[in-house]
């Protein structure tokens, strides 16, 4: 473990590789689960904000459900959550020609309709994170539906952390994530 800033980062994220391979998962991460994606407090009025401009891009099947509970949903935690569609997929995805899960904030950033590309949450897969008082813990997320991604990563020696340059400037900023290639550096002239 190491630490930047107020963030305390798994060895995990320079020592595993990971591509995500969405002719092989399919998005399963969207689908597979016990709960929707993890939402920050900010986000909600985002969601809130951006609905008119995404509903264009979303299922039938997910706008009746969050018509029915919500934009969002509390989880039994207290935190917030997408809603789910039968207790499988986040309520925002939609299924493309290939029946891969895709989402539909993010269809709609490309598309040019808001400017919000998706829950940081979800940009940050495989990395999930945990609050600790004032701290934030980045850890790897294993999961079997990634195995593809897990060998596509280690056939392209791309580091998860690395696979996720955009989603972790995105949340931290371009000197938090220079600092983190500098610490990856050093760990491998120690050799590590």
């Amino acid at each position: 473990m190491f630490l930047i800033d107020k963030v305390l980062l798994s060895d995990h994220l320079l020592e595993k590789q990971f591509v995500c391979d969405l002719s092989k998962c399919k998005g399963a991460c969207c689908v597979e689960g016990d709960a929707g994606a993890p939402l920050l407090t900010e986000e909600l009025a985002i969601l809130e904000d951006i609905y008119e401009s995404v509903k264009p891009f979303l299922s039938q099947e997910g706008i009746e459900k969050m018509e029915e509970s919500g934009l969002y949903v509390q989880d039994t935690d207290g935190s917030y959550t997408t809603p789910v569609i039968n207790n499988r997929e986040c309520a925002y995805v939609v299924y493309d020609a290939h029946n891969t899960a895709k989402c539909g904030i993010e269809m709609a950033h490309k598309a040019g309709k808001t400017d919000f590309l998706k829950p940081i949450s979800c940009h940050l897969y495989p990395i999930r994170v945990s609050q600790y008082g004032t701290y934030e813990a980045l850890n790897y997320h294993k999961w079997d539906i990634c195995d593809a991604a897990c060998t596509l990563g280690e056939s392209l020696q791309v580091k998860v952390y690395a696979f996720l340059r955009e989603a972790l400037t995105r949340k931290y900023g371009q000197e938090w994530f220079d600092e983190l290639i500098k610490i990856d550096q050093a760990r491998k002239d120690a050799g590590f």
